[in-house]
């Protein structure tokens, strides 16, 4: 039978109905590892403290290892009737080094211990989904030497709108990743490894001796490479509000969610694209889906779902923000909940920044498409006839209103303004002349006379 970490003041077992509720090890043994290297530290600091020999931490240390590598190798069996990681990882050290685990929970709550392993985990998950935003923005910006020069229309509300480079449309997901990246770091700053705060009011150690080791244990070891700046990640703990805090973790919900929506929206600008209506894109059959009737289906089904678990994303969200809605202080078992929409946005976010880069990176622009629907649409220059008439002098309102009747005509006429002669283009304004317009409908000329933007 599975030992607890508790069960001195209760007479009665567990009933089994509370035992399967309540557990936790489903989901947080992905802790496992951050809470031997915590655990670790705090053996470090009951010697230091007193409450250990030297020979009982070195013993402690050496079976913490043992489980520590038995855990990187795979071979450590999680007794899934452990209650959580806490209970699973002291029973395995327990059958390593005997009844002198029973001197680890020291000075120790779960309530802090628990936060420590999440905190660790979390700066550790948040490092390498700022490797994976750039892994995609680096993506992205060879697309953009592949792309050069070409131009597309540009849409305000899925309607054609002025010329752009196809290049700056790219760049914008840059820019947003860019965003992603930037504040996924300083969330991972704001992460304060702390240890020491007990249940919920601090234990007989002093502050000093707990930032100091949790610094001193980390800078020697290698398996915290990984994190940057750690010393300013290192704080003494506000026992209470240390352990019911939960903000970081909303913190890193909210912006796994605005990365999920960063990715939904070009996954479906990339859908519009590859339908046969636009045709502007390829999507390469490695990154496609067939339909199980029709044969000649070539499905965008991982842009689908790109775009369809932004839901998830934004549900889990919410699920920690009602969570932690109207929670007295300090510690409530409410906050075990904590966990699953954590893992799972991290897990989503990683999958999505992979399979995004590999497919950004076989994208095929379809140019002589793209060219022949400029070529077709005359409306795309409107803006660029209003700045015709601004430069002659005239008002802008004026211009606008000009350029609108020109358009409503050639529309109803059905008659290109290229082939309007100045007899013709004058019953709209004076200003109009057929060779300087058409100098001006052209793609190269639209695109540049735009200075205003960096490029």
């Amino acid at each position: 039978m599975a030992k607890k970490l508790w069960g001195g003041r209760f007479k009665k077992k567990t009933n089994p109905l509370v035992e399967d509720f309540t557990k936790s090890i489903d989901y947080d043994y992905k802790l496992a590892k951050a809470d031997i290297i915590g655990s670790q530290i705090h053996v470090s600091i009951l010697e230091k403290s007193g409450f250990l020999t030297h020979e009982e931490k070195e013993k402690l240390m050496k079976g913490l290892d043992i489980v520590y590598n038995e855990l990187k190798s795979g071979e450590f069996v999680f007794d899934r009737e452990c209650e959580d990681i806490h209970t699973n990882i002291q029973n395995a050290l327990e059958e390593h080094i005997g009844d002198l685990v029973l001197k680890l929970h020291t000075a120790r709550s779960r309530n802090d211990q628990v936060l420590f392993d999440l905190k660790l985990f979390s700066k550790n998950e948040l490092l390498a989904i700022t490797s994976l935003c750039a892994d995609l923005k680096k993506a992205l910006n060879t697309a953009c030497v592949k792309a050069k020069g070409i131009i597309i229309p540009g849409y305000t509300h899925l309607q054609r709108a002025q010329l752009i480079y196809l290049t700056d449309h790219l760049k914008s997901y840059v820019e947003m990743l860019d965003r992603d990246y930037n504040r996924l770091i300083e969330i991972g700053t704001r992460i304060k490894l702390s240890l020491g705060a007990g249940a919920l009011a601090g234990t007989p150690i002093k502050a000093d001796i707990y930032s100091k080791l949790i610094q001193e244990f980390i800078k020697e070891q290698k398996k915290f490479a990984a994190i940057l700046n750690i010393k300013s990640d290192v704080t003494t703990p506000k026992a209470l509000d240390t352990v019911s805090d939960r903000d970081f973790v909303i913190e890193i919900l909210s912006a796994l969610a605005i990365v999920g929506m960063h990715l939904s929206r070009f996954a479906e600008d990339l859908i519009i694209w590859s339908t046969k209506e636009f045709n502007f894109v390829q999507l390469d059959d490695a990154f496609a889906t067939g339909s199980s009737l029709m044969p000649q289906k070539k499905n965008p089904d991982v842009l689908e779902l790109v775009r369809g678990y932004t839901g998830i994303l934004y549900g889990n969200l919410v699920s920690a923000l009602t969570m932690m809605k109207g929670l007295p202080l300090t510690y409530n078992r409410d906050m075990q909940l904590d966990k699953p929409p954590l893992f799972s946005s991290f897990e989503i976010i990683a999958k999505e920044l992979k399979v995004m880069a590999a497919l950004v990176a076989t994208l095929e622009w379809n140019t002589g498409v793209i060219q022949k629907s400029i070529e077709e649409d005359e409306g795309i220059y409107a803006t660029d006839l209003a700045y015709y008439l601004i430069g002659k002098g005239i008002p802008f309102s004026r211009a606008h209103e000009i350029i609108g009747r020109l358009m409503s005509y050639s529309l109803e006429s059905q008659k290109k303004i290229r082939q309007m002669k100045d007899e013709e283009l004058k019953t709209f304004s004076e200003a109009l002349k057929h060779t300087e317009i058409v100098k001006l409908m052209d793609p190269v000329i639209s695109v540049k006379s735009r200075v205003s933007v960096e490029r």
